[in-house]
């Protein structure tokens, strides 16, 4: 089995390529530059160095979102093209359960924190069981910081935090988290395609695929424009 996997949710760019369980390669970047134009340019780049012939994969495993509005539609466009392109099947990945898949084995609670913006999270709530199985304790949703220290606070178990949200919520994390609590380190705190591609191992096994032509990112909230809109609309301009 040998899965491709992107991941542009947030502010790294990352493209692997995952065979038999096995990392074959990963190219990570987390600069400035916007993914539409560094994806491409690092899937050829990984490819090249792979000997990678595409049409030897047998699936595309892109992260689905949530994330950045415009992240999401450069990383599902670039898989939705490769895999009609390529005739391959998708797999649709939450990028939260993605990026707490990072902290593989972790016995304490895993809390991913991207930043949503207006004070607000991507996040969710994961264990891993002594098999190495992660099951989900809180599905993946867009809620206030308070809310989900809150949350933790009351499972009284020792939690570990990751994602770029960390940096925007540390203050407040430190003065309200009343459990013990650690930050993962660089190596590990970021979205990684990786993730993605092991996760959608998982998934094809399990049959869990999409067409490219089904595909449709999560976002989970309306976007600013959006929400703009229904503004508008509610006082009727």
């Amino acid at each position: 089995m040998k899965l491709l996997g992107l991941d542009s949710s947030g502010q790294v760019a990352s493209v692997a390529v995952v065979e038999d369980e096995e990392l074959r390669g990963e190219y990570t970047i987390n600069y400035k530059k916007t993914h539409s134009q560094t994806l491409l340019p690092m899937l050829d780049a990984l490819a090249r160095m792979l000997e990678l012939d595409l049409d030897t994969l047998d699936a595309i495993a892109v992260s689905g979102g949530p994330g950045s509005f415009t992240g999401l539609r450069i990383g599902s466009a670039t898989a939705k093209g490769l895999g009609l392109a390529l005739d391959k099947p998708l797999i649709h990945i939450p990028t939260v359960d993605a990026l707490a898949y990072n902290l593989y084995g972790h016995r304490d609670i895993i809390c991913p924190l991207m930043d949503a913006r207006r004070n607000q999270t991507y996040t969710g709530l994961y264990r891993f069981d002594g098999e190495g199985k992660m099951h989900i304790l809180r599905k993946q949703c867009a809620v206030s910081i308070d809310d989900i220290v809150s949350a933790i606070n009351e499972k009284k178990e020792p939690v570990v935090f990751l994602g770029d949200g960390v940096a925007v919520f540390r203050s407040y994390i430190e003065a309200n988290c009343k459990v013990s609590h650690q930050f993962a380190p660089p190596h590990a705190n970021r979205q990684r395609a990786a993730a993605v591609a092991a996760l959608g191992e998982q998934y094809f096994v399990q049959g869990l695929t999409e067409s490219a032509a089904d595909h449709r990112p999560d976002y989970l909230r309306l976007s600013q424009a959006e929400r703009e809109r229904m503004e508008r609309l509610k006082d009727g301009n």
